[in-house]
């Protein structure tokens, strides 16, 4: 029983040893990867188009209210119903566009992040395969991060081809 407990007391220290820890700054990565100007420029793009749609809904809605405003007094009660329910129809229509515009906006978003974050993701694994990484962490997640670490983002970044 002695032999086994001096024979893990040395062993141990060494299995500990043997370990390799690195870290990456995954936003730094993400900044200077050239997909994330791609994905930014198609971004716009749709969030202009959204945006266009939003204010001319908006600008219809505005123009029925001031009619509807400045003709109030000599509207039938009929008619006048008429145009507020058409009101509250037209803002109910133009909150469901805004709601599913964000859910489109954000569903877009993740879709084009996803193969940037891949590659990303593979090159660190590349990067920790070829130097016995045994984990490497984002520094982003971390609390502290010690300045003898291992920095290995310039390894990601080469093997990236990110100068």
């Amino acid at each position: 029983m002695k032999k086994i407990i001096v024979t893990l007391a040395l062993v141990l220290p060494l299995a500990v040893n043997a370990q390799k820890f690195g870290h990456i700054n995954s936003q730094e990565l993400f900044q200077q990867m050239p997909e994330r100007t791609q994905v930014q420029q198609k971004m716009d793009t749709l969030m202009s188009q959204y945006e266009t749609q939003m204010a001319n809904m908006q600008e219809e809605i505005n123009k029925k209210f001031v009619d509807y405003k400045q003709n109030q007094a000599t509207m039938a009660d009929a008619i006048k119903q008429v145009r507020e329910q058409e009101l509250t129809e037209m803002q109910q229509r133009y909150e469901l566009f805004v709601q599913t515009a964000q859910q489109d906006i954000q569903k877009k978003q993740q879709e084009l992040l996803a193969p940037v974050y891949e590659k990303m993701q593979k090159a660190v694994k590349v990067v920790g395969d070829a130097n016995n990484y045994t984990y490497i962490f984002d520094a982003a997640a971390m609390t502290y991060v010690s300045p003898d670490a291992n920095d290995v983002t310039p390894l990601v970044k080469k093997e990236l081809g990110i100068k």
